[in-house]
């Protein structure tokens, strides 16, 4: 072994290709989180809907209370999806409306 060997550890690097931002990947992302999103939306009213039309009725009030957080955790989850989906998507747009402009003022080489 050479000087310069035992000096520089050889340390290995994976090659990874990381992938262009581009508008229209932004765009479709977009588009698939606001499909979810409203889903979730269609989801989330379900629940809330299908919840005020049945009325707790237990005569023991641990078995009520209990009955009452697991409803608001159920509904809290699925609006909690709800506005995820519709953050991500809002958030590419956003993103594929940036790139887009960027794109736009580059100078052509």
């Amino acid at each position: 072994m050479t000087d310069n060997e035992k000096k520089e550890p050889i340390i290995p690097s994976p090659e990874v290709e990381q992938e262009k931002i581009t508008p229209l990947r932004c765009m479709t992302g977009s588009a698939i989180s606001g499909g979810l999103a409203v889903a979730a939306y269609l989801l989330t009213k379900s629940v809330i809907l299908t919840y005020v039309n049945m009325p707790i009725k237990f005569n023991n009030p641990l078995a009520a209370n209990i009955a009452s957080t697991v409803r608001t955790l159920i509904m809290g989850v699925t609006t909690m999806a709800t506005f995820l989906f519709l953050m991500v998507a809002v958030g590419l747009f956003a993103l594929g409306v940036k790139r887009f402009i960027e794109e736009k003022r580059e100078p052509i080489n």
